[in-house]
């Protein structure tokens, strides 16, 4: 499979962006946070064998996430995704992308929202290894007691992600507050 492949800069550091498709007919696959190592064995994980060709990331995904870190939350609603997995995967995904920017949900409410109530664990598992961060908004998701609970991304970048989208954020430091 061949996959187009650019980085963009943004408040929270560099994104590495994936993508399927021409301008006009483009699907995110990935947006990685971690750098550059690991990117391609992380696709090949989730996509089985591929090609990562670097390109200009179309602007349907481009200006959508700009616009998102401009201040338009919904912005990355329009962006189109094709993010694989299985069945029970893409309907956790689907589910995280009608949270509304702004808010959190638990993964029990998440689990109970799919008609899977007792699930928390199987949903968690699939938010865990939702390969397209902040437009598939797994950041939304918060432990029962209200804590921030892991984020592939560090738990700074999800904080600061939560705190942009309620019009607060301070400007983003890796560093780890308590």
């Amino acid at each position: 499979m061949d996959l187009f492949f650019d980085r963009m800069t943004s408040p929270i550091g560099v994104l590495r962006l994936v993508w399927s498709g021409t301008a006009g007919q483009a699907a995110l696959r990935m947006l990685d946070l971690h750098g550059d190592d690991g990117l391609e064995r992380a696709l090949e994980r989730h996509y089985g064998p591929c090609r990562l060709i670097p390109a200009a990331a179309p602007p349907e995904i481009r200006e959508p996430l700009e616009a998102y870190f401009a201040g338009d939350m919904t912005a990355i609603d329009r962006i189109p995704v094709d993010a694989g997995g299985t069945p029970f995967q893409r309907q956790v995904w689907a589910a995280l992308r009608q949270i509304p920017a702004g808010s959190t949900t638990t993964y029990g409410q998440l689990a109970a929202r799919i008609g899977r109530p007792s699930a928390c664990r199987a949903v968690g598992l699939a938010n865990g290894s939702n390969p397209v961060a902040i437009v598939v908004p797994c950041h939304r998701v918060i432990g029962a007691n209200g804590a921030l609970t892991g984020y592939g991304g560090g738990l700074a970048r999800k904080r600061w992600l939560l705190d942009h989208e309620r019009g607060g954020a301070l400007p983003f430091t890796a560093e780890e507050s308590a």
